[in-house]
């Protein structure tokens, strides 16, 4: 039983430092004394900036720590602190990025607002510590307008001065970027010379990629492409590349043609689409490109969950010591914590403020074959092919047409309320090759005409990919109808249409208690009152239940019901000396005597959104959940995973609350001794890859799980 008791700060706590903290797990307990005895007051995070005090260190290795919002002790025996290195001193040039947080603009038709003054009023609203944006101007040897059918569009030296004019009433910096392909050098660079020549345009930032559609001159053009560029803007003009990090594409793109003509680097660090971490990717980042001898300006992804987000930010300027950053793009990032974080450490983090939640509500998630969904040919034949994506459902493909459509398919359904909304398509692995697959959203306020998003489908898989925010008005008629066909100019590719998602984007202010205001509605089904189930619009997790035993059992003293037990607990090295040895990652439970639980029923352990349910090799029927955040909407997001299971109740997209039956305790098809696989993660890794087993790697045990029994007693309802 934890103590109430608290040990305050001491009276002379020493010099503070600012550091970042390289836990060992996923998170460290914060508590009011040092001591395990204490109770908990917060959760640090791997990776997160705090302040700490060394010389307040006890002879049990306890230290006080602040960061925002919680101050308390915590155990160092499995944390690193890494001191901060902020803007640190460089050997390279200053570039027009110091100091700097930028968003990535792609085009008008692209995003939900009319005019630039509205784009640029809502970045100053969402983000006032945003300072530049890199809007794109051309595509090859076209101004970016031929792609671009908006006010918005970048069509000559008159809309580069719009767009300055407009940057300057916002109090914004004007940086250009274009994706040149090296195929008429001369159309390319007039284009470029003429907009960046323009008063008030501060850099160029040049899209090297490894893929169609961009760069394709090879190595022999770049040199006479550069001569050109720089003949026209001069040798003092800042041009930036931006590329793929990966180690494997840095060859593709002929690094050292481009190196003697550009002052800085700006790698895509998109970790989630890479299926990576953020200190995983920006690692590598550095570890590829550090030694080319440019600043490294990282662009960070925009549409992945705040929390990698914010780690993100903390990895690139204060361990690798980014002067600035830039976040791809305007239009798919729904929360902003990150993003309108500053780079400098110009207030302590212990002081900073939290600044508003954005959380997602009302998920709805639209499959094909199912509900709201249609689709049909314009040739009188069958032109699609069926095929069952990994996470469980069927969707349709079909060959790419150059100019002519064969297919089309739309998603629409009614949306539970108007407001703000995340549209997210989703990628499968298999049949998407696409790498110009056009999506058309309908019926956003402000606009009668239709939003056109090109996605990548080839370099994604098994994953949603942000289509944009949207303001919806479910009273309209077409209010989110997304559409897609076949046209996508390549000859020789597959398309996929797979599901369509719509989240609610709720936006919460800071400084709600557990007991929520006065006026919130509705207690938790079968919760003891305490704790409302939706605080500001956002469902909020009132506590952790056991995923087995009766009712009554699950409000019981203790975790596991009687006649429960855990056969293999978490960490333990199980299957020793065999193919199989591995580090368990969460409890393996079992009633009564062998196959005695087969069939006994399996819940959900706290009220969230189910993000899969199908089989999946060897693991049987498998279930994720993704619980709301804990007691407020700033609390910690936990997934939880079901294995081996049967008579799945829950499909992808439905809200269960605690206590919910949502299948059954199973065999996996005859591979095991009937019992229930049951794991937590405070990561989104589940999201990404349900069925991860980290076998004999301990470090990304605990990095991506946590002990069910230890979580579950420490936040029952």
């Amino acid at each position: 039983m934890s103590s109430s008791a608290s040990v305050p700060k001491p009276d002379q706590p020493g010099s503070p430092v600012v550091a970042i903290a390289n836990t060992s797990a996923a998170f460290s307990n914060i508590r009011r004394g040092p001591g395990i005895s204490y109770q908990d007051v917060g959760d640090l995070l791997d990776n997160a900036l705090v302040v700490y005090y060394p010389s307040t260190k006890t002879p049990t290795n306890w230290v006080w720590i602040e960061k925002a919002g919680v101050r308390g002790w915590v155990y160092t025996g499995y944390i690193e602190f890494i001191p901060a290195i902020g803007a640190a001193p460089s050997p390279h040039p200053p570039t027009p990025y110091d100091g700097k947080v930028a968003l990535w603009h792609w085009k008008g038709s692209g995003i939900a607002e009319n005019t630039r003054a509205q784009l640029l009023t809502n970045i100053n609203s969402r983000a006032g510590n945003v300072e530049q944006i890199f809007v794109k101007i051309s595509d090859g040897a076209r101004w970016m307008g031929d792609f671009d059918n908006t006010d918005m569009a970048v069509t000559g030296a008159s809309s580069i001065d719009q767009w300055v004019t407009a940057c300057q009433n916002a109090g914004l910096d004007f940086h250009a970027w274009c994706v040149p392909h090296g195929l008429d050098i001369e159309g390319e660079t007039a284009i470029i010379i003429e907009a960046c020549s323009r008063p008030g345009v501060q850099s160029l930032i040049l899209d090297i990629e490894p893929y169609a559609h961009y760069w394709q001159g090879g190595e022999s053009a770049v040199r006479p492409f550069m001569l050109k560029l720089r003949r026209g803007l001069g040798t003092r003009y800042h041009i930036g590349i931006s590329v793929d990090p990966r180690p494997y594409h840095k060859h593709t793109i002929f690094p050292d043609q481009w190196s003697p003509f550009v002052d800085s680097v700006h790698p895509q660090t998109y970790w989630r689409t890479f299926r990576n971490t953020p200190e995983g990717a920006l690692q590598s980042t550095y570890d590829v490109w550090a030694g080319y001898g440019k600043p490294i300006i990282p662009v960070l992804q925009g549409d992945a969950v705040v929390q990698d987000q914010v780690e993100a930010h903390t990895l690139a300027t204060q361990k690798h010591g980014a002067k600035g950053i830039s976040w791809w793009r305007y239009g798919v990032i729904s929360q902003w914590t990150a993003v309108n974080t500053r780079i400098e450490l110009t207030d302590s983090p212990a002081d900073a403020p939290l600044g508003n939640i954005e959380n997602f509500t009302d998920e709805v998630v639209i499959k094909p074959a199912g509900e709201g969904f249609r689709s049909g040919t314009y040739t009188g034949k069958p032109e699609f092919n069926v095929r069952t994506n990994t996470w469980g459902w069927d969707y349709l493909y079909t060959n790419t047409e150059l100019r002519t459509s064969k297919v089309w398919a739309e998603w629409r359904k009614d949306l539970p309320q108007s407001g703000l909304y995340e549209i997210a398509a989703f990628i499968p692995n298999q049949k998407a090759t696409s790498t110009r697959a056009r999506y058309k959203v309908h019926g956003i306020v402000g606009t009668t005409t239709e939003v056109v998003l090109d996605i990548n489908q080839s370099i994604n898989r098994n994953t949603w990919v942000s289509l944009g925010i949207f303001d919806l008005d479910r009273t309209m008629e077409n209010a989110g109808r997304v559409f897609l066909n076949d046209v996508t100019g390549e000859a020789d590719k597959q398309i996929a249409f797979d599901a369509v998602r719509f989240r609610r984007i709720v936006t919460t202010p800071p400084g709600y208690s557990p007991a929520g205001p006065a006026n919130e509605p509705s207690q938790p089904p079968g919760g003891n009152g305490s704790r409302p189930s939706v605080i500001g619009g956002v469902n909020v997790a009132d506590g952790y239940d056991s995923p087995v035993g009766t009712s009554e059992q699950r409000r019981g003293s203790e975790v596991w019901p009687p006649g429960w037990r855990d056969a293999t607990p978490f960490a333990k090295l199980y299957f020793t000396g065999t193919p199989s040895e591995a580090y368990h990652t969460g409890a393996d439970l079992n009633f009564g005597r062998p196959f005695a639980d087969k069939g006994m029923a399996v819940y959900s352990v706290a009220s969230g959104v189910v993000t899969f349910a199908a089989r999946l090799g060897v693991w049987g029927n498998l279930v994720v959940i993704r619980h709301d955040p804990l007691y407020i909407p700033a609390g910690q997001i936990i997934y939880s995973r079901y294995a081996h299971v049967q008579n799945m109740r829950v499909s992808v997209g439905d809200r269960v609350t605690r206590g919910q039956r949502i299948c059954e305790v199973s065999d996996a098809f005859g591979r095991f001794v009937p019992h229930l696989h049951f794991d937590l993660s405070p990561t989104s890794m589940f999201e990404q890859r349900p069925g991860n087993w980290p076998k004999l790697n301990y470090n990304e045990l605990i990095s991506h799980y946590i002990d069910p029994l230890q979580w579950i007693q420490r936040n029952r309802p």
